[in-house]
């Protein structure tokens, strides 16, 4: 996350990822059924890219970062942490100063034993180290945890171009969720507010996907910067 789109992929990733809505009892029908929380303690999202990326066939977005992988890991067991399976996340993301989609190529860190200050320190030293204005974090927590402030949302079936496509005929979408990123295997990653559920089901559906395969995990998300 960098520059000046940090702003507008605060409200995702997320974005890369992106990742949505605490259930409200006035519309069930907008919420998919709660994954079993069975995901890691918690996830870092982040990138060793420093530029704004516009087009979709630049060679960079090309790059597994597996040099920057293996460092992460080793920042991650250096903090008193344990790292858990990284993915490559492919980012799409909206650029109002540019009016027009950006792009990243980023990785999915799952890290284990890790309270909330330790994950903030781990995101803080990535963000400082690769030059990052802020890196992502996502804790898994459960549902009716008062810490619990947003979701991440995965539908598989979901290419990286339709998601451009959707994001660009999509204001509010574009406003509000920023974006979200694609794994190799055409799963949509969105970690986003509590608060924007609705919202994700009706971008979720216009990009072709079957909400009702969603699955939902309730946490905390954080973006942190190199100062935190």
């Amino acid at each position: 996350m960098k520059n000046a789109e940090t702003g507008r992929r605060a409200r995702l990733l997320a974005s890369t990822v992106a990742a949505l809505l605490l259930g409200v009892a006035s519309a069930p029908g907008a919420y998919a059924v709660p994954a079993p929380q069975d995901c890691p303690a918690a996830e870092v999202f982040a990138t060793d890219n420093t530029a704004i990326i516009t087009d979709p066939d630049d060679p960079r977005l090309d790059t597994r970062l597996t040099r920057f992988g293996h460092e992460v890991r080793r920042i991650i067991r250096a903090h008193g942490a344990r790292p858990g399976a990284s993915e490559l996340l492919d980012g799409v993301f909206w650029s109002e100063e540019l009016k027009q989609a950006t792009y990243e190529r980023s990785r999915e860190f799952d890290v284990e034993r890790v309270g909330r200050d330790g994950l903030r320190h781990i995101a803080g030293v990535i963000a400082k180290q690769y030059r990052q204005e802020a890196v992502l974090t996502f804790r898994c927590l459960p549902r009716t945890s008062p810490e619990t402030d947003a979701v991440e949302i995965e539908v598989p079936g979901v290419r990286v171009s339709g998601l451009r496509e959707a994001l660009v005929a999509d204001p509010e979408a574009r406003d509000k969720l920023g974006g979200g990123s694609v794994t190799l295997d055409g799963r949509l990653v969105l970690v986003a507010p509590v608060g924007d559920l609705p919202l994700a089901r009706r971008f979720t559906t216009a990009l072709g996907a079957d909400w009702d395969r969603a699955q939902v995990r309730y946490g905390d998300r954080e973006f942190v910067t190199g100062e935190e």
